[in-house]
């Protein structure tokens, strides 16, 4: 692994209106990894992905992206930096067709391609003249990541991308995000579906209630049944 730090988040508090939700939270990203970040729904996961991406802005702390402070900044110029960011409700644009929303994409670098694309996730090719409002959950999963890599990221957030897909899918999407590391993108990965994150992650922070209650390898998140018992759903 190389330890260029990609993405820095030291100690963040996020509020919804009153309610404060993420307390003091930080985490690293190191150039090539995939990092976890784990814990049931609603412990703050999601919140912490917005964070970053300045959809809700932290009230302290502060957020660096290669060693560049972009706290608050609005997500269409993270995008244009190399942030790419895949939300839990995936947004596709429904009324367009699957090739429609790969060529609507800000293109960063030319780095990734329709081409590269479809090779990744052949299944879009069969069916790029699709609307994505027709799509299954697991072909918009597909849209979504795919249409976050037309910009080209070097981190790529992942918001629960096996939320409510089917077993067969979750294998089929955990082989491509291993195939995109290799591409050398790296990787934060929020779920609560741990079995299926510690497959494909190399370092993992758990949170509960807006909190960080573990950070370390994969293998001492494995050993450490406590953690898991009180935090995880494993």
């Amino acid at each position: 692994m190389n330890e260029e730090c990609l993405l820095e988040v030291n100690r963040v508090n996020t509020f919804y209106g009153l309610s404060h939700i993420l307390f003091d939270v930080s985490l690293k990203v190191y150039k090539g990894e995939i990092v976890g970040l784990l814990g049931r729904n609603g412990a703050g996961k999601s919140t912490t992905m917005k964070t970053i991406m300045g959809i809700t802005p932290p009230k302290s702390g502060e957020v660096i992206y290669k060693g560049e402070a972009i706290t608050g900044k609005p997500p269409y110029l993270l995008f244009r930096m190399g942030i790419g960011y895949v939300p839990d409700d995936r947004r596709v644009f429904s009324d367009l067709t699957v090739e429609d929303n790969l060529e609507i994409v800000y293109r960063r670098t030319n780095q990734w391609s329709k081409h590269r694309v479809y090779e990744l996730f052949p299944h879009l090719k069969d069916i790029r003249s699709r609307k994505a409002g027709h799509l299954s959950g697991g072909e918009q999963q597909m849209l979504t990541i795919a249409r976050a890599l037309m910009g080209s990221p070097e981190l790529l957030l992942l918001d629960e991308p096996t939320e409510g897909l089917a077993p067969i899918i979750v294998k089929s999407l955990e082989d491509q995000i291993r195939k995109l590391k290799e591409a050398g993108i790296s990787i934060l990965l929020a779920e609560q579906n741990v079995r299926s994150a510690l497959k494909l992650v190399d370092r993992v922070y758990v949170i509960d209630n807006g909190v960080i209650k573990f950070e370390g390898t994969k293998k001492a998140l494995e050993e450490n049944e406590e953690i898991k018992r009180r935090y995880l759903l494993i």
